[in-house]
C-alpha cells in the first residue's frame, strides 16, 4: 500500500486499512469517477484504471508527476528551502502555464495549506489560507513510485457520468462523491466547485444503477444520511462504517462520525 501524495477532503485511506473485506478479489478495470487524493486507486495499484475527476488542476498534478516525478521532487525540494508565509501568498497569486509548474504549485499550497482543503473563489482563484504544515518535499524516490504506478493509467478530466457509462461487466467501480444530502445540510458540500447538487446526486444515482445493469462492480462511499439511504432504497448492501472526522483544525474535535458504504457485487 502506498500513502496518496495529496491530502483531500473527504480523502479514504482508512477505507481500505479497516475494510478490506468489502473490497472485489478480482475485476477487470479499476474506474473511479472523483478521484481526489486516490487512496483507494494507491492502495489496490490496478493494472488497468481510469481515473477522472471534475478539477483541472488535480488532474494535472497526476499527469504531470506521471511524466516528470524528478522535475517536480527538485521544485518541491526548492519550495521547501523558500516556504514561509510570504512565500505562501506569492504563490498563490501566480497563474502558472507550464503544467509542470502548475503541477508543483498545486502540490506545494496542498501541502501547506489549511487543512489541505481546495477551495476557489468565484473567479475560480485557490483561497484556502496557509496552515500549519511545513512539510513541502517527499522522501528521495517517493513521486517516482506514484509515476511508476501511475504509468497504465489513464487520467480525465470529466463529470463522473461518461466516466461511469464505460463501465462494462466485470469492473470495478470505486465512486466517492462529494457528500451532499437532501436540503444541503452537510460539511462537504462548501469544500466543492462547482457545488455538486442532490439533483448531481439523484443523476449518480441513475448512473450507478445503468453500470450495475451492465455487470459492473459498484462501491459507493457516501454520506449516512435518510436522503441517501433513501435514494439507494434496494439496491446493494448498506453499510453504516465508523470513521474519525479529520476536519476539525483541533484533534480533539475529530470525533468518531458513520459513513455509508453501499457494495453492489
Amino acid at each position: 500500500m502506498l500513502d496518496p501524495f495529496l491530502k483531500w477532503a473527504g480523502g479514504k485511506r482508512w477505507l481500505p486499512c479497516n475494510y478490506s473485506q468489502y473490497f472485489p478479489s478480482k475485476y477487470k478495470r479499476y474506474i473511479e469517477p472523483f478521484l481526489g487524493g486516490g487512496a483507494i486507486f494507491f492502495s489496490l495499484q490496478p493494472s488497468d484504471a481510469i481515473l477522472a475527476d471534475v478539477n483541472a488542476e488535480l488532474i494535472n498534478a497526476y499527469q504531470a508527476i506521471r511524466e516528470y516525478p524528478e522535475k517536480i521532487e527538485r521544485l518541491l525540494n526548492t519550495y521547501q528551502k523558500m516556504h514561509s508565509p510570504d512565500f505562501y501568498y506569492r504563490m498563490r497569486k501566480r497563474n502558472r502555464h507550464n503544467p509542470i509548474l502548475r503541477a508543483s504549485k498545486f502540490i506545494y499550497l496542498n501541502k501547506t495549506c489549511f487543512n489541505g482543503l481546495y477551495r476557489v473563489n468565484t473567479n475560480g482563484e485557490f483561497n484556502v489560507p496557509i496552515g500549519t504544515k511545513n512539510n513541502v518535499k517527499y522522501e528521495k524516490g517517493y513521486l517516482a513510485q506514484i509515476s511508476f504506478i501511475l504509468a497504465s493509467a489513464k487520467l480525465v478530466v470529466s463529470d463522473f457520468e461518461p466516466i461511469i457509462d464505460n463501465a462494462k461487466e466485470g469492473d470495478f467501480v470505486y465512486i466517492d462523491p462529494p457528500y451532499t444530502v437532501m436540503h444541503n445540510n452537510n460539511n462537504f458540500i462548501k469544500y466543492n466547485n462547482p457545488i455538486f447538487s442532490w439533483n448531481d446526486q439523484i443523476r449518480l444515482s441513475q448512473c450507478i444503477r445503468h453500470a450495475s445493469d451492465r455487470g459492473a462492480k459498484i462501491m459507493l462511499s457516501n454520506a449516512a444520511h435518510k436522503s441517501v439511504f433513501k435514494l439507494y432504497d434496494k439496491f446493494g448492501s448498506h453499510l453504516n462504517l465508523k470513521r474519525r472526522s479529520v476536519l476539525a483544525a483541533s484533534s480533539s474535535h475529530r470525533l468518531l462520525t458513520d459513513e455509508l458504504l453501499i457494495v453492489n457485487y
